[in-house]
C-alpha cells in the first residue's frame, strides 16, 4: 500500500430508511444513519439489538427489506458484497488453516487478478502494519490468537477498502489481551484514518475505540454521539445503564418547563430537578441517574444515612455498596484516601448539577 493509499480517509457510509424484517419480526426498523468518511463507528448493543444486521446490510450479505445503502455517493442497495470495496473482520477470523499467513492475506488480491509482484508488495506492506513482518510463511495453526487476529485484519485492509467493517473481532480474545489489541486498533486508525464500522456489546471497547458510538435496542439506534455524550448525556435509562456504571432511581415526573423537568424520587425522599430531555411528561415514569464517582461521603450539605454493605478496593479508588433506609442500594467510587469498614454507618450525598432525569425510553 502506497503512502497517500494508507492515509486515504476512504468513504463515508450512509444508511436511508434501511430496515430488515424476517416475517413479522424487526431485525432492524427503519434507519437512518451516516458514517463520516475517515470516522470510526462502533455499533454498540445487546443480543438481537440489530447491530449485527446492520453491518451485515453495509456488507452486501443481506438486502434491505426497505431503504438504500451508499458507499460515497454510490448507491450499493442491491450492489453483489464482492462489487462493494469493503473489508470485512468476523469474531471467528475465517482464516484459511490449510494456507500460510501471506497466502491469507494475499486471497482477496489474487481473486481480483492482480500481478504477482504487486500482491507480493502489498501483502508484505499490510503485514507489517499490523507488525507481522517476519510471520508471512507460518501456518495459521502457529499463531496466538492475538495474532490471528492481525491476519484477518490486514487481510481486510490489504484491498485497500473504503468501508472497513469489523464484526466482534476480538471477541475470542481474553481480557488482557483484548485490551493489547484494542489499543493497536485503536492506533491503526488513528494513523490511516479508514472508514470504520465496528459491531461490540461490550461498551469498555466501544469506549476506547471509538469517535462515536451508536447505541442499540430492539432494531433501532437509540442515540448516537462520543463517548463523553454518551456518558454525560445520555438520553433515556437504557442509553445510561449501558454506557458506564449507573445508579438509576425509580422517579415520577411532576413538573416539565421548557428547560427544566422535576421529579419526585422516593429514594431520596424529596423532588429534583435537572435539564428537560424528549419524553419526559408530567406523571410519566422516569429515572434518576447519580453517576457512582458523583456520590460523596459525609458531605457539608444535605445528606442521608446509609450502611456500608460491601467495600471492594480497585487500586487507588474504592467501590462502596450503600443501603438505604428503605432498602434502596447506591453503588458509590471514590478514592481509597481512608479505610472505611463494612457496616459503617455514613452520611450521602451527591452533587446536585450531576443529576439527570431520564425517560424510561
Amino acid at each position: 500500500m502506497s503512502s497517500a493509499q494508507t492515509q486515504s480517509l476512504g468513504l463515508g457510509l450512509r444508511f436511508t430508511g434501511a430496515s430488515k424484517t424476517y416475517g413479522t419480526v424487526e431485525a432492524l426498523r427503519p434507519t437512518d444513519l451516516a458514517v463520516n468518511p475517515g470516522e470510526f463507528l462502533t455499533l454498540l448493543g445487546p443480543s438481537g439489538s440489530g447491530k449485527t444486521t446492520l453491518l451485515n446490510l453495509a456488507a452486501g450479505y443481506l438486502e434491505p427489506t426497505s431503504g438504500s445503502v451508499f458507499i460515497g455517493e454510490r448507491d450499493v442497495t442491491r450492489v453483489p458484497a464482492r462489487r462493494r470495496n469493503v473489508g470485512m473482520v468476523f469474531q471467528n477470523y475465517a482464516l484459511f488453516p490449510h494456507m500460510t499467513v501471506a497466502n491469507n492475506v494475499a486471497y482477496g488480491l489474487k481473486v481480483r487478478g492482480l500481478p504477482k509482484a504487486e500482491v507480493e508488495r502489498r501483502v508484505a506492506a499490510a503485514l507489517a502494519l499490523v507488525q507481522l513482518d517476519d510471520f508471512g510463511g507460518r501456518a495459521i495453526q502457529q499463531l496466538s490468537g492475538g495474532q490471528q487476529q492481525r491476519v484477518a485484519l490486514a487481510r481486510a485492509l490489504v484491498i485497500e477498502p473504503d468501508v472497513l467493517l469489523m464484526d466482534e473481532p476480538l471477541g475470542a480474545l481474553d481480557r488482557q489481551l483484548r485490551k493489547i489489541v484494542q489499543l493497536e486498533l485503536r492506533r491503526l486508525h488513528e494513523a490511516h484514518r479508514r472508514t470504520t464500522v465496528y459491531v461490540t456489546h461490550d461498551q469498555e471497547e466501544a469506549l476506547v475505540l471509538s469517535d462515536r458510538v451508536a447505541v442499540m435496542r430492539n432494531g433501532r439506534v437509540v442515540q448516537i454521539g462520543t463517548a463523553a455524550e454518551l456518558y454525560g448525556r445520555p438520553a433515556d435509562a437504557f442509553v445510561a445503564g449501558f454506557i458506564g456504571e449507573s445508579n438509576l432511581l425509580p422517579a415520577k415526573v411532576t413538573a416539565v418547563t421548557s428547560g427544566t423537568a422535576e421529579a419526585e424520587v422516593p429514594a431520596l425522599g424529596r423532588r429534583v430537578t435537572s435539564d428537560v430531555l424528549p419524553g419526559l411528561a408530567v406523571g410519566a415514569p422516569a429515572r434518576l441517574l447519580i453517576r457512582p464517582e458523583h456520590l460523596q461521603l459525609d458531605p457539608a450539605g444535605e445528606a442521608l444515612e446509609a450502611t456500608v454493605e460491601e467495600v471492594v478496593y480497585l487500586g487507588e479508588l474504592v467501590a462502596l455498596t450503600l443501603v438505604l433506609a428503605d432498602g434502596t442500594r447506591l453503588w458509590l467510587r471514590r478514592f481509597a484516601d481512608r479505610e472505611i469498614p463494612r457496616g459503617a454507618r455514613v452520611r450521602v450525598g451527591w452533587l446536585p448539577d450531576a443529576l439527570r432525569i431520564l425517560p424510561e425510553q
